[in-house]
């Protein structure tokens, strides 16, 4: 009977010892199942938040957010090194995204997806950041004012035709200094230097405010045209304000040198981290806003121009006509970023 009894005793023993060890697996699994995607994004619309909610509902895959300005986020990844938690940057503009790489903050990756996608011009030439999304640098004209025949090119700006009546932001907005960047890789420094001279001769006022206060400041009277992102023109003609419609309805879109190079093009778009601890997941995420479903969400409901092919521009997009892009390689608009920035503080272009 004491035999029995023993026999009894350890039999339950193992048993607990088994559901013990059967529960903290369970746990580990279930652990193992939250995985997440940390992204640092410069971005901050309405279209990316719902793009997010979709990716987390198809994969199951979390998306935590921090959100700043790029420059603020390059600084933070510097200051965090290996031990950061960034899976992934998005930010605009070309240049930032060059900046980031030299920083040595991106690392390589082998996306058979995103290689099919994705234009060569439009992503690093060792993958380390790719486009999501195209905006158009174009030139805006009063059109009360000014006939779309009287405008050419870039370079046509300086002509005395506009003396005090160009609209442009300051020489310290990515935008510009990207601007400038293509015209040296296209011309060369002495010509972008010359270009940068003149337009600030051509100025109707000191730089100041963004590209929709430019559009703004055209339909005030304050200059005749202005260089500025398509983005911001359906964003004014989409907003809540109706003088902010008015001003979009105010001016025409022109697509500048379309007999030649065609026109400036910039990017927003998005790398993966070089310390990234959810490797997979950040490659999963960029493959996933870079797909059909989402190009139509960034073209539909942001006003930018889709890098897939397979996705057409909006309707509003689509309302101001097909044109020529200027296809230099993106990674020059980083390269040629301090060269810029001399130029322009040479031409003086505050």
């Amino acid at each position: 009977m004491k035999y029995i009894y023993l026999l009894i005793t350890l039999l339950i023993v193992s048993s607990s010892c088994k559901n013990d060890k059967n529960n903290q697996d369970s746990q580990e699994k279930t652990i193992t199942k939250k995985e997440i995607v940390n992204v640092y994004t410069h971005r901050h619309y309405p279209a990316d938040q719902e793009l997010f909610a979709n990716f987390e509902n198809q994969t199951g895959i979390k998306v935590n957010v921090v959100n700043a300005k790029a420059d603020e986020l390059i600084q933070k990844m510097s200051e965090e090194g290996e031990q950061s938690p960034a899976d992934v940057l998005i930010t605009v503009d070309a240049g930032r995204l060059v900046r980031a790489k030299d920083k040595d903050l991106l690392q390589s990756i082998d996306s058979k997806k995103l290689n099919e996608i994705i234009p060569t011009n439009l992503k690093d030439e060792n993958n380390q950041w790719f486009g999501l999304t195209k905006r158009a640098r174009v030139i805006i004209y009063a059109k009360d004012r000014i006939k779309p025949e009287q405008l050419s090119t870039y370079e046509n700006l300086t002509s005395p035709t506009w003396n005090k009546k160009v609209l442009i932001r300051s020489s310290g907005n990515i935008y510009n200094q990207s601007l400038l960047a293509s015209i040296i890789a296209n011309n060369g420094e002495e010509s972008a230097k010359d270009w940068a001279t003149k337009i600030v001769a051509n100025m109707s006022r000191s730089p100041k405010g963004n590209d929709r206060d430019q559009v703004k400041a055209v339909v005030a009277g304050e200059g005749d045209i202005a260089v500025v992102n398509t983005y911001y023109i359906g964003k004014l003609l989409n907003s809540k304000n109706p003088e902010e419609v008015k001003a979009g309805n105010g001016v025409g879109v022109f697509f500048p040198n379309q007999e030649d190079r065609g026109t400036h093009i910039n990017i927003s778009g998005a790398g993966v981290a070089k310390y990234a601890p959810n490797k997979d997941n950040a490659i999963k995420f960029i493959e996933f806003l870079a797909s059909a479903e989402a190009q139509e969400v960034f073209a539909k409901a942001n006003y930018e121009y889709p890098v897939n092919k397979k996705v057409k521009p909006s309707e509003l997009l689509q309302s101001w006509g097909s044109f020529k892009e200027d296809t230099l390689a993106l990674s020059l608009l980083g390269k040629n970023n301090k060269k810029a920035v001399i130029l322009f503080d040479e031409a003086g272009w505050k």
